[in-house]
């Protein structure tokens, strides 16, 4: 199929009809840009494939179920998929964070586990308490973000327009507040084991 002069409207159509070189033309067309905008969220390239490639999933369920509307906008509505898949994996990264303690186990997955037992809830409460404190020491852009992302579960669009930046602006502020945490908490983690929780 020739490059040039094929929009993505007609690809579209005869993808529709049973051309999968058509297809092929499309994700060899687009696959850079919507890679890089998978990448730019979740700052993985082994994450960003598999997204790039649940992205192309999509589109494929979308189109031959007949449900996508052909508008002349065939890139921004796949760039919309890949954006969306994009930040529901973050989400759920920032949920599970890898913060990993001095033992290996996850410092999130303690919490997670933490109503079992009295230790386990001071534990818990200690964390907790140790990360406001931490929070409170971050770049106030970045603690800015992450306060409004996590205490007022805003969007990141939401943050976006509150804060007068890109969104992408306020995905990266959340990325280094979430580095610095864990840089702070690997720091303490020493001094935390060692002052605190003696036996």
């Amino acid at each position: 199929m020739k490059k040039v002069g094929v929009s993505d409207s007609l690809l579209v159509s005869h993808y529709k009809n049973g051309s999968e070189a058509a297809f092929e033309e499309l994700v060899s067309r687009h696959k850079s840009r919507v890679f890089t905008t998978i990448y730019l969220i979740v700052k993985d390239k082994y994450v960003a494939e598999d997204l790039l490639q649940d992205t192309f999933i999509k589109v494929v369920h979308t189109v031959k179920s007949g449900k996508y509307n052909e508008e002349g906008k065939f890139l921004p509505w796949v760039l919309r998929i890949a954006h969306n898949l994009a930040i529901d994996f973050f989400r759920k990264d920032k949920r599970y964070p890898t913060i990993v303690m001095e033992d290996g186990s996850g410092v999130f997955n303690t919490l997670a586990f933490a109503e079992d037992s009295v230790e386990s809830q001071q534990i818990k409460c200690d964390t907790n308490a140790l990360l406001k404190n931490l929070v409170q020491e971050l770049p106030e852009t970045q603690k800015e973000v992450l306060i409004m992302r996590h205490y007022m579960q805003m969007s990141f669009q939401d943050i976006a327009d509150t804060t007068n930046v890109s969104i992408n602006t306020a995905l990266g502020r959340m990325r280094y507040a979430l580095i610095n945490l864990r840089k702070k908490m690997e720091k303490m983690n020493v001094a935390y084991d060692q002052t605190i929780y003696r036996s």
